[in-house]
């Protein structure tokens, strides 16, 4: 997948979960979950913005391993609105599989880079 392609992604990501978070409960849990997965879903997209920008390999791997924690920590937090049922549907089960996916991609990545760094 090419950056542009994944920058667009990483975009609509974190969009989408603000769609999402819109519906939840107005009540303590709602906003504090909601609040948690705005951030790190919005994370997801702007350090993957900002690994295009690396100063060096070293920096780009450094970035690269923020977007994949802050991927992982989407995906958690997306199983939890699901497990307490502040939202439901085909919607949220699609951001699921998609905060699972950019798991997948950028710890590929991750392994990716760090291998050829250790070839250096």
């Amino acid at each position: 997948m090419d950056r542009k392609t994944l920058q667009s992604r990483t975009k609509k990501f974190h969009v989408d979960v603000i769609h999402l978070c819109e519906a939840f409960p107005k009540n303590a849990a709602g906003f504090e979950t909601a609040k948690q997965l705005i951030r790190s879903a919005g994370s997801v997209g702007a350090n993957y913005r900002a690994s295009v920008r690396a100063k060096s390999p070293a920096d780009f791997l450094y970035k690269i391993e923020i977007v994949l924690e802050e991927a992982d920590e989407s995906h958690y937090w997306l199983e939890v609105v699901k497990d307490a049922k502040l939202q439901a549907g085909s919607e949220l089960d699609r951001l699921i599989k998609e905060a699972n996916e950019l798991t997948a991609i950028f710890a590929a990545t991750d392994k990716t880079n760090k291998t050829k760094q250790n070839r250096m």
